[in-house]
């Protein structure tokens, strides 16, 4: 099975007063329950695309945490997976390292990047798909909704149609919380992220 999560931020202590305000007591306390909540759910055969993000953590730690983490790991890189680019990290734990990719899922195109696209590879299409992360669930969230809402409902020429057709703009964000830090597959994240932008 393919899953997919962003913005774990693991080892990073000041998103538990700034920007997301998490409910651990500590970045310890955090980071046992991530681990918790992602083996509790992935499988040792899952696919598991982290879109950016995973770690604030050093070589040395993500490494460890890496260890912990159930499943075949692809990591998107996000602006603060510093560690991966460090020539010390070898960690057999993460089959690929990109910065953008395109995936097969049950027959549907899925884009994969830490950063949202507003206008991606195959955004025409109802069976596209463009999941990403970084903007967590800040005022950049608001601004990315309204733009879905917008674009969505606008009209154009459709080629080898009389008629007029929308365009159905399917991106996800696919942050941790919203999730309750665990990797849900692409039909989870429909319906999440659905029923979570009605109460926009």
């Amino acid at each position: 099975m393919k899953l997919y999560i962003s913005d774990l931020h693991f080892f990073h202590e000041s998103l538990l007063n700034n920007l997301d305000n998490r409910p651990f007591s500590s970045v310890e306390d955090m980071n046992e329950y991530m681990v918790y909540k992602w083996n509790e759910r992935v499988k040792s055969h899952d696919e598991v695309y982290v879109l950016g993000d995973l770690s604030f953590g050093n070589v040395e730690e993500t490494t460890k945490l890496l260890n912990r983490l159930k499943g075949k790991l692809t990591l998107i890189m996000g602006n603060h997976d510093s560690f991966a680019k460090k020539t010390a990290f070898n960690s057999t734990r993460i089959r690929e390292i990109k910065s953008y990719m395109e995936i097969n899922d049950n027959n549907r195109r899925v884009i994969l990047s830490h950063y949202p696209i507003m206008f991606y590879n195959g955004q025409f299409k109802q069976s596209t798909y463009m999941l990403y992360g970084h903007v967590h669930n800040s005022f950049d969230e608001v601004l990315i909704n309204d733009f879905i809402k917008l674009a969505s409902s606008k009209k154009r020429p459709a080629k080898g149609f009389d008629s007029e057709t929308t365009t159905p703009f399917n991106m996800i964000n696919c942050f941790c919380m919203f999730s309750n830090y665990t990797p849900l597959s692409l039909d989870e994240w429909i319906e999440l992220d659905r029923n979570r932008r009605l109460n926009y």
